[in-house]
């Protein structure tokens, strides 16, 4: 098995605008090199949202230089950018929207969810790009429940949705700029699985709900990463309930990271050019 290099509790628990109720896991403060290519977890909810006749959330904010990925449990979140994409992603739901150059966006509870409220959940992971891709024009993939493929456990363990990846024989929808494995997992109570897991890649397992048993030895419970060694055929995982976890995986970018809130570049000076172009306009406007 994959030996455990480290386990990972929330570093903060605070709002983002009025509608994200987040406790971060990990970000690129600290420690960036031993989780590249990933950047930032951040887990929103769960939360129950009363009926309102606003919608809350974040309004207009840029970023440059990397990748953001959400995805919907529980709720739903309506989405507009700079290049003209936008929508509603719902429960089962992914976006993966690359910054790269810059790009301004702004995330919401949608008009339907605003109305009725509920349950709230969902995650943001935000993934490195290498510095040859951090200028390129931006981009959005719009990932419906119905496009991501799942898959079913050994020993009727669960089932898998495959989001960006290889799982066995099955491919996940999303384009990634490295190769990443971005798995939900779904397991029944008392599932004793064992997933494969790429040599050399980074490698982690977020539990999400529920509580689960890594290696036979380390417990993981809601809000928890286990970080694994980048050599292993594999790690085990057993369910003391019905959990969800979040597997990723990756391989990593050997360059240096360097960040200031909502930008990663490589040097300071990238950062500061950054700046420069948010304030002069050059990551475009949302249409009113």
């Amino acid at each position: 098995m994959r030996q455990i290099a480290e386990v990972k509790q929330p570093v903060s628990r605070h709002w983002v605008g009025d509608g994200f109720p987040v406790r971060t896991l990990f970000s690129y403060g600290e420690g960036s090199a031993a989780v590249s290519p990933f950047l930032l977890f951040d887990y929103a909810g769960p939360h129950v949202f009363e009926p309102t006749a606003s919608q809350r959330g974040v309004g207009q904010h840029p970023h440059r230089g990397f990748e953001t990925v959400t995805i919907v449990y529980d709720g739903e979140v309506a989405h507009r950018d700079s290049t003209g994409q936008g929508g509603v992603i719902g429960p089962g739901d992914v976006q993966w929207m690359t910054a790269a150059g810059g790009i301004i966006h702004e995330e919401f509870h949608s008009p339907g969810f605003a109305k009725t409220g509920g349950p709230f959940r969902m995650v943001q992971l935000w993934v490195n790009l290498p510095a040859k891709h951090k200028m390129s024009a931006p981009g959005y993939q719009g990932i419906s429940k119905a496009d991501i493929p799942e898959v079913s456990l050994a020993n009727d363990g669960g089932t898998a949705r495959i989001i960006a990846g290889q799982f066995g024989a099955v491919k996940g929808p999303a384009r990634t700029a490295t190769p990443i494995n971005l798995w939900d997992v779904r397991l029944k109570a008392g599932a004793d699985v064992t997933l494969d897991l790429p040599e050399g890649h980074t490698a982690m397992v977020a539990v999400l709900t529920g509580h689960v048993t890594v290696n036979s030895g380390q417990a993981l419970g809601e809000a928890e990463i286990a970080r694994f060694e980048r050599t292993g055929p594999a790690a085990r995982l057993q369910a003391d309930g019905d959990s969800i976890v979040l597997v990723m995986t990756g391989e990593p970018i050997n360059e240096p990271v360097v960040g200031h809130g909502p930008f990663v570049m490589t040097s300071t000076q990238e950062i500061r050019q950054a700046i420069t172009d948010f304030n002069s306009g050059r990551f475009g406007q949302i249409a009113s």
